[in-house]
């Protein structure tokens, strides 16, 4: 069994992307969806998922009541039997209404645990490594539950490997790739980002409407474990690599007040191999045309502390609603913020409320369907 992670409010998305892949008896809870499938299925969960944080291995579950009871359980998975004594660990643990009182010392006892199933069958413990582990062990607690898993995925998915500019609060990947799929966007009709920043929508975007494998530039943790089938992952990646369409100019438009923002932007794009692929510049989204007669427009636009103050944008929200209602009448646009005032002030009214978390940071994304020609000049004419 597995467990994929994903930013909360995005377990429908993330479920249908799983069962596309192949995924077997798949339910969804809060933080994530539980599933089955086979080896091939975790390399091309890791390889492909646009939406998962982490693709977690089931290891060990069992009932619980004291920290002693979690030790029994850690010390009964044949450790060895998954990694070389050679590799560090961290173990990372989260719990929701669990009796424990401290997690920290869980933590440790996991640990203790696993080092000490090194010492009495191989005679060396393995070292802890926090910040760049070779194996990353995970545990989480319910009320009753313990359940333990190794993280297959190694650095969280989000991390493409491309990046190499972030704006002041950049959007992770796989938040902005789950956004885009709660659009209905479908990858051919036109999109625009008009507050680009870094240009987290607009690549991910494109590597959506290209079929590019979003981890195909980087590694993974299952590598480095035991049952690693070098020969399968290969037959995996690699067919999934070749069948991306070529890199060519797409209905994308990212643009930004800030010409530093557009730039990297840029820079981006030039990273993930998309160099041309998106319509770059720098424009105020105040005065920005839309490109075609419909499509879907997403933005991040600046909230809390992250660029402007409150003042600010009580003046900015009713000018971008007035922007878009003048400039993009028959698209459908997104807006995701955190900043609950967004709502009341850009004065439009949402079809469509999804809750979604940036970390621990409670958002929403809020759908418009601007509707061609204002319901003031609709009135105004004779019966």
């Amino acid at each position: 069994m597995y467990f994929a992670t994903c930013p909360r409010g995005l377990e429908p998305p993330l479920l249908a992307e799983l069962e596309l892949l192949g995924a077997e008896q798949t339910t969804a809870v809060a933080g994530g969806v539980a599933f089955s499938g086979s080896l091939a299925l975790c390399y091309r969960a890791n390889l492909e998922s646009r939406i998962a944080s982490r693709i977690l291995m089931k290891v060990g579950a069992a009932p619980y009541k004291t920290d002693e009871d979690v030790y029994r359980l850690a010390r009964g998975i044949g450790w060895t039997e998954l990694f070389d004594g050679n590799c560090t660990i961290r173990v990372d643990v989260t719990a929701s209404r669990s009796p424990l009182k401290s997690l920290e010392f869980i933590t440790l006892r996991i640990k203790d645990a696993v080092c000490d199933c090194f010492r009495d069958e191989t005679g060396a413990r393995p070292s802890v490594d926090t910040r760049s582990p070779d194996i990353r062990i995970s545990a989480f607690f319910d009320e009753t539950l313990a359940t333990i898993y190794i993280d297959t995925s190694g650095e969280p998915l989000w991390k493409r490997g491309w990046r190499v500019e972030a704006g002041e609060a950049p959007l992770r990947e796989n938040l902005a790739a789950g956004i885009l799929a709660l659009t209905g966007w479908d990858g051919i009709e036109p999109l625009v980002d008009p507050m680009c920043g870094s240009g987290t929508f607009v690549i991910e975007a494109a590597m959506i409407a290209l079929g590019i494998p979003p981890g195909h530039k980087r590694g993974f943790g299952f590598e480095r474990l035991k049952d690693f089938d070098a020969q399968l992952w290969q037959g995996i990646r690699e067919p999934a690599i070749a069948a991306s369409r070529p890199v060519t100019r797409l209905p994308i438009w990212a643009s930004d007040r800030s010409l530093p923002d557009v730039e990297q932007t840029r820079a981006n794009l030039r990273a993930a191999g998309l160099d041309g692929c998106v319509h770059t510049r720098a424009s105020d989204v105040l005065k920005l045309e839309a490109p075609a007669p419909s499509g879907v427009l997403v933005a991040n636009p600046p909230y809390g502390v992250r660029l402007e103050d409150k003042a600010s944008l009580a003046t900015f929200y009713p000018k971008l609603g007035d922007a878009l209602k003048q400039h993009f009448a028959g698209w459908r646009c997104f807006l995701f913020s955190g900043d609950t005032a967004l709502a009341k002030g850009i004065r439009l009214h949402p079809s469509r409320k999804t809750p979604l978390f940036n970390g621990a940071l409670e958002c929403r994304l809020y759908k418009y369907e601007i509707i061609a020609g204002s319901m003031r000049k609709d009135r105004a004419q004779p019966p």
